[in-house]
């Protein structure tokens, strides 16, 4: 996949990762909980719109970050979203969530407050299981 041009809302909320084979894959830089955001390669914005071959590849991304965020980091539910009234790119949320987490059982947007960031050692750990388990195509740099 081509590196999609982001939105810069979302690279100032996110930390750049690198491409899955249907979407660029970021993680919200709010280490209370892990929030993955993914963003197709397209001018639509909203995924029903999507022909249905390239729809299923970018769900595949997101179930293989869902599984991730389950057999990984061991989250045992995990909220997915794609909303867009803010950032009109097309986006995918895809959370972990736990009865442990600061606003559970509400939803995140609105009730996450400022928390920890990602040490660099985290983000370099995180990227290196992703690469092995998802292919994802590492960001040269991280911001």
């Amino acid at each position: 996949m081509s590196v999609p041009e982001i939105h810069p809302q979302l690279l100032r909320d996110c930390h750049y990762l690198g491409t899955l084979p249907a979407t660029a894959l970021l993680l919200h830089r709010n280490a209370s909980l892990p929030w993955f955001i993914l963003v197709p390669d397209t001018r639509m914005e909203d995924y029903l719109d999507l022909p249905a071959e390239h729809g299923g590849a970018v769900l595949a991304d997101c179930t293989a970050v869902s599984a991730f965020i389950k057999n990984v980091l061991g989250f045992e539910k995990v909220n997915f979203a794609g909303l867009g009234n803010l950032v009109p790119q097309m986006h995918l949320h895809v959370i972990g969530r736990s009865r442990l987490d600061p606003c559970w059982p509400q939803p995140v947007w609105g009730n996450l407050e400022d928390g920890a960031h990602y040490a660099p050692e985290q983000l370099q750990e995180w990227q290196s299981v992703l690469v092995r388990m998802l292919k994802l195509e590492p960001a040269q740099t991280e911001d």
